[in-house]
């Protein structure tokens, strides 16, 4: 189609910066034009951090985007973990996607009055996130410096921040840093004193690595097999940082009590009477297939009341775990766990079915008891049918909620039970689908107590639930009462229509008062306090209760110019009459009626069912803020966000249909923006990260609705995760087929639109590991397809570099503008077609 729809409206500003070119950095780094990285600069906003207490409040505001020299810091890759070989910190997140964020602003504030504290930060720190005290009158975190990960301790009275003398951190394994119940004491994982050099490697290897199969299934989920361990160097690697000596930090005085002797401990938690602990250890032998979760481990209990005389208890010795079934669990005690309401009673789950979601068993899960001195033989309190996903403990010892999930049907069943009373039958509270976001019920409010535990609030019978509040207007968050022996529930709060207001806590021991949350498109997010008045009739999901509202804390709007874009929820059908949405954000100065180039965003979901697939989630009231893609909404775009591309069916066989359903989504989603007459069909990209990434790919190889794509972090050869990808459980000699299908590498030589290709080179995720896009240009360049690879240096899954971020931005902005903005026209017949295509929705 000719470009008839010229763009105009456009502020003349946006215009002018939009044609500036781009400037390049001396690194060698590109930058978008000024107007853009202006914003992609701007101070980050704050999130609530509230005290136990309640009468203080944390805002922290973290790094939008760290240096490329923090990104670039060396790091080895041991056994599912990326440790800084520096300072010993992490160089990742637990889920191996993104740079751990720094803090790069703490402000102590007042409830419910306001006043604002700076809390003065050391030159060059890197905070972690802080820790309240259950009693409110501290907090702590980690520091991340050069050459270490220090404890620094806050007092909530004077902001006042000190560093605890002597400890270095070893956050490697998690569990690092944490209140005992005294809350006068910090239980942390230190490096040991006496280490000596890092192992060093030899000149020459020492032999062949060698690993063998001996006839067994040893199937290991893609995401099992993340930076896995290679060679006995490797081993030796992980023995020296993976090491840790337990200590007890007295924060008043400094002194330092260690804890037994230094070993590869992961998880570590205090028991509720501070007397006892639950100790794992990583034992040998290793494992060069999998990551160090499957390892052997030594559970233990610790009686530490006398630290120097410590009694340890075995509970658990776990064998190698490196043949456990896709998406299943290991054989023996896993996820264990202490009562909240006993001074120490350890619990945990076995596998009934052999860990196995393909096999049929009456019951899939046994949970296990075991009281202190812990010298007897464990008891069985539950069996569930389906798999085990939990318990949560309210005030009332004869009262927790235990969960069940049925991963074959994403289902979920949620039960009122009464351990210490077998004869008393557990109470079903919610059955339902888990993809089911408008009947989800929300989330149990919790109370911290005085030793730090966390327990469901009650009120009488009843407890209180938050949550998102997904409806077909987007989400509302809520608070409601529920009464756990009648099922009668009560709405006391709803977020109005024309915000985004968010549950944060109670701020006493009702719903009388509470804080919240709140934001709306051009109101930046804020702490709020709300008191609930008088009864008023309320239509059905509707708060049934007047609340006024005080605000407690007042920032500012980082970036005002973006108040200029303007969004929508859309809401429409896809060709099988399946309801989907997107948000439509139109650019400042958009001038209605003039129809403009499009990017199109999409991740795409599976959904055991369709009614659960066509619901609308997120929310258009929330304060505008850009990412990525979305800086070029300055450049001129309008972007279809979020733009809801579900693959439907049973997870058993969901992606035999999966390119069809993917087309159907797309034609739907560019059909419904053009008939809104704001999308130019002739000039829209798109683009996706991940998951979406393939999508992009696949969308551009198999239909005709974009005129380019920018794939980001992509995985576009599945048969490179033979054993699963997303809910698809079939290994690849299963469903050759389908593996094939869905992998666009295959159909490189049908990809003639033009696709950027961006890839992080240290990407963590097993299903994108970088040489899924270097593949995937070679052969989309082979066949004579346009493209272009940008392989961002350092980067993980989610890029976190300040220069790595605007060189995408200049990447999509130049490549959009060359071949979706200023492309010349279709041919007739191929415009002819989109449009008819277009039409149909």
């Amino acid at each position: 189609m000719p470009h008839s729809y010229a763009l105009k409206g456009i502020a003349a500003a946006t215009l002018l910066a939009c044609a500036l070119p781009a400037t390049v950095s001396a690194a060698g780094y590109q930058q978008p034009p000024a107007n853009i990285l202006k914003v992609m600069r701007a101070p980050s906003l704050p999130g609530p951090s509230l005290s136990p207490a309640k009468d203080k409040m944390l805002l922290v505001a973290w790094q939008e985007y760290p240096s490329i020299e923090r990104v670039a810091a060396p790091y080895l890759k041991l056994a599912g973990t990326r440790v800084e070989t520096a300072n010993r910190s992490k160089h990742d997140t637990p889920g191996g996607y993104g740079i751990a964020p720094c803090a790069e602003s703490l402000k102590l504030v007042t409830v419910p009055g306001g006043k604002e504290t700076s809390i003065a930060l050391p030159a060059g720190a890197c905070p972690d996130a802080p820790i309240w005290s259950a009693d409110g009158k501290r907090f702590a975190f980690a520091n991340t410096t050069k050459d270490a990960v220090e404890v620094w301790v806050g007092d909530a009275a004077s902001g006042k921040i000190s560093k605890i003398p002597g400890i270095r951190l070893n956050p490697m394994l998690n569990d690092e840093l944490q209140w005992m119940p005294d809350q006068k004491t910090l239980l942390v994982k230190a490096v040991p004193a006496k280490l000596g050099p890092v192992p060093a490697k030899q000149s020459a290897p020492e032999g062949p690595n060698v690993q063998e199969a001996d006839g067994e299934k040893g199937q290991s989920s893609t995401y099992e097999t993340r930076d896995t361990l290679s060679s006995p160097h490797d081993e030796a690697l992980f023995d020296y940082y993976g090491a840790s000596q337990l200590t007890l930090v007295d924060v008043a005085s400094g002194k330092s009590t260690p804890l037994g002797k230094p070993a590869i401990y992961d998880a570590v938690g205090p028991a509720p009477d501070g007397k006892h602990l639950l100790i794992s250890a990583v034992a040998k032998p290793y494992s060069y297939v999998t990551t160090y979760e499957r390892f052997p481990h030594q559970v233990q209990v610790w009686d530490i009341s006398k630290p120097a005389n410590i009694v340890v208890r075995p509970i658990a010795s776990l064998p190698l775990a490196d043949r456990v079934p896709v998406h299943g669990e290991p054989l023996g005690p896993r996820d264990f766990f202490w009562r909240s309401t006993d001074p120490a009673t350890l619990l945990w789950a076995e596998a009934l079915d052999g860990g196995d979601w393909q096999n049929t068993a009456p019951a899939r899960d046994k949970v296990m008891l075991l009281k202190a001195p812990f010298t007897g033989k464990p008891v069985e309190v539950l069996r569930t049918a389906q798999r085990f996903a939990g318990i949560d403990w309210t005030e009332r010892a004869d009262t927790a909620l235990l969960s069940e999930v049925d991963l074959n049907k994403h289902w979920r069943q949620t039960r009122v039970v009464n351990l210490d009373d077998a004869k008393q039958p557990a109470k079903l509270l919610w059955d339902m689908a888990y993809d089911n976001r408008y009947a989800d019920p929300g989330s149990p409010v919790h109370r911290t107590l005085a030793n730090g535990e966390r327990v469901i609030q009650l009120d009488g019978d009843s407890i209180y639930l938050s949550g998102a509040g997904a409806s077909k207007l987007g989400n509302r968050p809520f608070l409601d009462k529920l009464n756990l022996k009648t099922g009668a529930s009560q709405r006391l709060f709803r977020s109005d229509k024309s915000a985004y207001e968010r549950f944060i806590a109670l701020s006493g021991k009702d719903a009388g008062s509470f804080l919240t949350w709140r934001q709306t498109p051009t109101e930046a997010p804020n702490a709020f306090l709300r008191k609930l008045g008088a009864p008023v009739s309320a239509e059905p999901g509707e708060a049934a209760f007047e609340t006024s509202q005080t605000a407690v804390t007042h920032i500012v709007d980082p970036t005002p110019e973006l108040r200029q874009i303007k969004k929508q929820l859309v809401k429409y059908k896809r060709a099988d009459g399946l309801d989907l949405s997107f948000t439509l954000y139109t650019p400042p100065g958009y001038k209605e009626g003039t129809r403009i180039p499009a990017i199109l965003n999409a991740y795409p979901l599976d959904y055991a069912d369709a009614s659960s697939a066509g619901q609308i989630s997120g929310s258009q009231q929330t304060f505008t803020r850009l990412y990525q893609y979305k800086y070029l909404l300055l450049a001129g775009y309008a972007i279809i966000d979020q733009a809801s591309f579900p693959v439907v069916g049973d997870p058993k066989a969901a992606y035999d249909s999966y390119l069809d359903q993917l087309k159907m989504d797309a034609e739907a989603a560019v059909g419904e923006a053009v008939k809104l007459g704001v999308v130019d069909p002739d000039r829209v990209a798109v683009t996706g990260h991940s998951h979406g990434a393939l999508m992009t790919a696949n969308l551009l190889a198999h239909t005709d609705l974009f005129r380019a794509g920018a794939a980001t972090s992509g995985s576009y050869n599945k048969t490179l995760t033979p054993f699963g990808f997303q809910s698809e459980r079939r290994s690849v000699w299963e469903a050759p087929d389908v593996y094939r299908k869905v992998s666009t590498f295959f159909y490189a030589d049908k990809l003639k639109n033009p696709i950027l290709i961006v890839h992080g080179t240290d990407d963590a995720n097993p299903g994108t590991t970088p040489l899924q896009a270097s593949k995937f240009y070679e052969a989309i360049r082979g066949n004579g397809g346009t493209t272009r690879l940008v392989m961002l240096p350092h980067e993980p899954h989610w890029y976190a570099a300040r220069e790595s971020n605007e060189q995408l931005v200049y990447e999509m902005l130049n490549w959009f503008d060359k071949y979706v903005k200023n492309a010349p026209p279709r041919a007739q017949k191929t415009a002819q077609a989109v449009q008819g295509a277009a039409q149909q929705q």
